[in-house]
């Protein structure tokens, strides 16, 4: 039979996992600047990137490894600061965005855009997921209050799997609608300026990154 308190565990993470990943930070505006800039494909990509990317923080809360990134401030600022890097260095190439051909915009938006592999930007949402101090210290703080030691790794794989796929699912439905015609239009149409909002707002996530606290 199983244990109650599995299926209690498993409905404090999915709850704390839904509003975490629906409140707004780095992986959102990553996905909302693939989904305008270069459509449904590469935003579905880079979802699919931040979902893997969940594996990582899953795998280290429960090996005990986040415990000690936790208790050391020189790692956890490491950590942070690669991560305000890495958001600032995305949004200086962002506000590099130069003008384009109004016509082009109207008639082939995708045909202005700058080519992007598509390991790019697979990459793009796991390495902003995976260098997130605040998801860090989430699944930090989420395992080491939820689980416990009777908690069977066969659940643990479990939960690690729900919420990699949760996150997946969340952010492809984001890329999904935010990617239709009509509102990439709306956005496109703005042209380059829509690229330096959104390089604004990367750099300033970075700087809100750098700044945050080991509580």
């Amino acid at each position: 039979m199983i244990d109650p308190l599995f299926f209690s565990q498993f409905a404090v993470l999915a709850t704390a996992h839904f509003l975490a990943v629906a409140s707004p930070g780095p992986d959102l505006a990553v996905v909302l600047k693939q989904s305008i800039s270069y459509g449904r494909r590469h935003a579905l990509v880079t979802s699919v990137g931040i979902g893997l990317a969940i594996l990582v923080h899953v795998s280290y809360s429960v090996l005990g490894i986040g415990l000690l990134i936790k208790q050391s401030e020189l790692l956890f600022s490491l950590l942070k600061y690669l991560c305000a890097g890495y958001l600032t260095y995305i949004g200086i190439q962002a506000l590099r965005a130069k003008p384009s051909a109004p016509q082009t915009r109207e008639t082939n938006a995708d045909a202005s855009l700058p080519a992007q592999p598509i390991t790019k930007a697979f990459g793009l949402g796991f390495i902003t997921n995976v260098l997130n101090p605040k998801a860090t210290l989430f699944f930090l703080s989420v395992f080491s209050v939820v689980l416990s030691a009777q908690t069977p790794m066969t659940w643990m794989a479990g939960y690690a799997v729900y919420l990699s796929l949760a996150t997946m699912a969340w952010f492809c439905m984001i890329s999904v609608v935010l990617s239709r015609h009509s509102i990439r239009q709306r956005f496109l149409a703005s042209g380059y300026i829509f690229d330096r909002v959104m390089g604004v707002i990367l750099i300033l996530l970075g700087v809100n990154v750098a700044f945050s606290q080991l509580v």
